[in-house]
């Protein structure tokens, strides 16, 4: 696995939009303070075209436009990182436009997103052996920075190799219940972060003293993602993982119900793709935070399907849409260790 070289001051930062752009707010108020906030780190960014772009479906302009600037962007000598604009809802067709035999003879070169980029950071690990970071799209770095983007900051520039998790979260509906209107507001952290442990051997664990840990390459993103791109030409995990051996899997869930999320892992787990798992960090889901569907919720979507794999099952961790969210290297080794609400993920990285 090939790991990018960090950031420093007087790097060139490319930002597009393979899924949407920032034509609108509060998506562009951020994005303009992101980069206000990177210039005045000593960055130099250039933004593409398509990043002002909305004529796409789904995504910001022809899937060809956006996925050539993307590639444009990641095969330029002078640019040494690229950051999403956003996430959005039909990346998938900007993915049949990438070609990951380039990529894999490209030197390395950080990529950072989440949610809809789940469908260009997790193949380029898996088919072109190149890790990137599941982590804040451009817009999510305007705004006040706290514990969260100084991670996605300190993995970017090489300062740290390791997250630990936050204390507190937001909740999915705060800007309404809060009645607040401002696009560059900090997080409203109202909620006690409260980890819930599955071992198969014991359920769930509550207020639990010992240690859990696991370890393996880590994979994994938005599993809104992840079930359709399995089966694809770009699904390329069975090879992967016989040649990795064991993965630390990192899943969270955006737009999905708790019996569409109980669909995708048992879709998953049929395609072969945990058969290796060491164990599994689950993110708070969006749509599935609170109710249940024929008697499924969002733990029970999850444990009905994995426990039977007899690996530990890490649930509402600080992973994807309901922040804020740990950033992760996916393709990289990685060391997970839990004791109570406190979760650690160590990757190596090589700094």
């Amino acid at each position: 696995m090939k790991i990018p070289k960090p950031l420093k001051s007087g790097s060139t930062i490319a930002i597009t939009a393979p899924s949407f752009g920032c034509t609108m707010d509060p998506y562009l108020s951020r994005y303009r303070e992101a980069v206000r906030l990177f210039e005045e780190r000593g960055y130099k960014v250039v933004s593409g075209a398509t990043v002002s772009k909305d004529d796409g479906v789904g995504i910001s302009t022809s899937p060809q436009v956006a996925a050539k600037e993307l590639m444009d962007f990641y095969l330029d000598p002078s640019v040494d990182a690229v950051i999403s604009a956003g996430g959005g809802e039909l990346m998938c067709e900007t993915l049949s436009y990438i070609d990951f035999d380039r990529l894999r003879d490209a030197p390395a070169k950080w990529f950072m997103g989440y949610s809809d980029n789940t469908n260009f950071v997790f193949p380029l690990a898996t088919l072109s052996g190149t890790a990137s970071i599941y982590g804040h799209c451009i817009t999510g770095f305007g705004k006040p920075w706290e514990d969260c983007e100084y991670d996605n900051l300190n993995i970017l520039e090489g300062k740290s190799s390791s997250v630990c998790g936050y204390s507190k979260f937001e909740l999915p509906d705060a800007d309404e219940r809060f009645g607040v209107t401002d696009p560059l507001s900090p997080y409203i952290l109202t909620e006690k972060k409260t980890l819930r442990i599955y071992r198969p051997k014991d359920g769930f664990l509550s207020a639990y003293s010992g240690e859990v840990a696991f370890e393996g390459t880590l994979l994994g993103g938005c599993l809104d993602v992840l079930h359709n791109m399995a089966g694809t030409r770009f699904d390329g995990v069975r090879k992967f993982i016989e040649a990795s051996g064991k993965v630390v899997w990192a899943l969270e869930s955006c737009d999905q119900s708790p019996l569409d999320i109980r669909r995708s892992l048992w879709h998953l787990k049929e395609c072969g793709w945990f058969d290796t798992a060491s164990g599994f960090i689950i993110g708070r889901p969006l749509r599935a935070f609170s109710g249940e569907a024929f008697g499924v919720n969002k733990y029970t979507a999850v444990t009905d399907v994995l426990g039977s794999l007899g690996v530990p099952l890490v649930m509402d961790a600080d992973l994807g849409h309901v922040p804020p969210s740990m950033p992760l290297v996916i393709g990289s080794r990685a060391c997970v260790t839990v004791c109570g609400n406190d979760i650690c993920v160590k990757m190596e990285l090589g700094f």
